[in-house]
């Protein structure tokens, strides 16, 4: 139901001057960059000028489709494909097992009241605001590649860590929960390069679709998270299975980060039409204006 959601909500999202672009609305893109123009200046900020040569021509349509949206996953962009994916698939798999059992793990083995849990997880909370919030510059200054497998592979790591200090009875509840923190602080802010990731590498025109598809492909592997871990965690007697599930849930977390380091695209500082050229563009010598 949620995938269906994000589905709708992804093609109703406002419509930005490079989508009204490239969809023939002309006259209402010229209005928004206007508008956005105006806010900037009035902010205090300077836009510099963008040189002709950057310029394209473009060939708009009225309509794209997931028919288009397969044949580029196919033909044009495959690698792209299996990078959104592989990123996607991996951090939907370790959020779903870790959110939705955690709280089993502390009643169950660490004897927590059900009615504290919610306490654990405020505590489980902030390292997932303050991923995004601390490391996100670092996104583009240090860049995208070594930024989203560094997450990926170091929260993937700790928690394997993790899981070892767990069956070895070194935590306790609270020791515990920190070391959610931890992990997520840093897989909070991979799992957010996700997204970014699948919206900016996709042409602007069906990049809605893309960020569509690629999250219902990835919850639907993630489901498999909350049941897998649930089966392992049991009536709470052995943590034998658990532990092995922490490895299991941080090498996939690494196998994302390895993708990432393989076939990562370096998208840091430059605009989404450099990242990835607009469906409608032609191959004609750049214009000034668009057509």
């Amino acid at each position: 139901m949620l995938a269906i959601v994000v589905i709708i909500v992804a093609r109703t999202l406002p419509e930005s001057p490079r989508w009204l672009m490239t969809h023939g609305r002309m006259e209402e893109a010229e209005r928004n960059i206007a508008s956005i123009e105006e806010a900037v200046r009035k902010s205090g900020q300077e836009i510099e000028p963008v040189d002709d040569s950057q310029a394209l021509e473009l060939t708009p349509e009225k309509r794209y489709g997931y028919v288009m949206f397969l044949g580029l996953v196919f033909r044009t962009y495959p690698r792209r494909a299996v990078l959104g994916a592989t990123l996607m698939i991996t951090q939907s798999f370790l959020y779903n097992a870790i959110y939705f059992t955690y709280g089993l793990v502390l009643v169950k083995f660490y004897g927590v009241a059900a009615d504290k849990v919610p306490l654990y997880g405020l505590a489980f909370a902030v390292g997932n605001l303050c991923g995004p919030l601390i490391l996100a510059p670092l996104f583009d200054s240090v860049g995208r590649k070594p930024m989203i497998s560094g997450t990926y592979i170091i929260s993937g790591l700790l928690l394997a860590i993790s899981g070892w200090m767990f069956n070895d009875g070194h935590l306790d509840a609270t020791t515990q929960t920190f070391c959610w923190i931890v992990i997520f602080f840093f897989a909070s802010a991979g799992a957010s390069a996700a997204y970014l990731t699948v919206s900016e590498t996709w042409p602007i025109e069906i990049r809605a679709e893309a960020i569509a598809v690629f999250f219902a492909i990835a919850q639907v592997f993630g489901a498999f998270g909350p049941v897998f871990y649930g089966w392992l965690i049991g009536d709470g007697s052995d943590t034998t299975g658990l532990f092995i599930g922490y490895v299991i849930g941080g090498a996939i977390m690494v196998l994302g980060g390895i993708v990432e380091l393989a076939i990562g695209i370096k998208a840091e500082g430059k605009s989404l039409e450099e990242i990835t050229k607009p469906i409608t563009a032609t191959d004609q010598p750049a214009a000034a204006a668009v057509t």
